[in-house]
């Protein structure tokens, strides 16, 4: 497996502002979700726009087991600071391909969704002030 250390948070742009992207895979095999996690370490690593790191926040992970679930097993949260630096990711940042070149070509997804917005609440107790 890939490297354990944590994925850090650039704090630049209030969570409210953020654009907030969660991709979710169906991957039944745990081998299989190994690999991905291990692709996510590489982008984390390699993720760049102008020359600088540009991804806000990644958490990533296997999903708990659980019947809401509806089959997905794996999750990404990513954060960006705009619409820009989100289509950016999808269109024009040779790391994220590098991933999604690696889904399609190394792994047997049952599906994927992806699904992002930008917050109308925030709350919980990292919020209070």
């Amino acid at each position: 497996m890939g490297s354990t250390e944590p994925f850090t948070q650039i704090p630049t742009v209030k969570m409210a502002n953020r654009v907030h992207r969660i991709t979710m895979f169906k991957l039944p095999s745990k081998d299989e979700q190994a690999k991905l996690l291990d692709q996510y370490h590489k982008l984390n690593a390699s993720q760049q726009k102008d020359g600088k790191p540009y991804i806000l926040s990644m958490v990533v992970g296997a999903a708990d087991e659980d019947a809401r679930s509806q089959g997905y097993t794996f999750v990404s949260k990513t954060e960006f600071a705009s619409m820009e630096d989100m289509k950016y990711y999808d269109e024009g940042c040779q790391a994220h391909q590098a991933l999604k070149d690696f889904v399609k070509g190394s792994l047997n997804p049952q599906g994927v969704m992806t699904v992002y917005f930008k917050p109308q609440a925030v709350g919980g107790a990292d919020h209070s002030s």
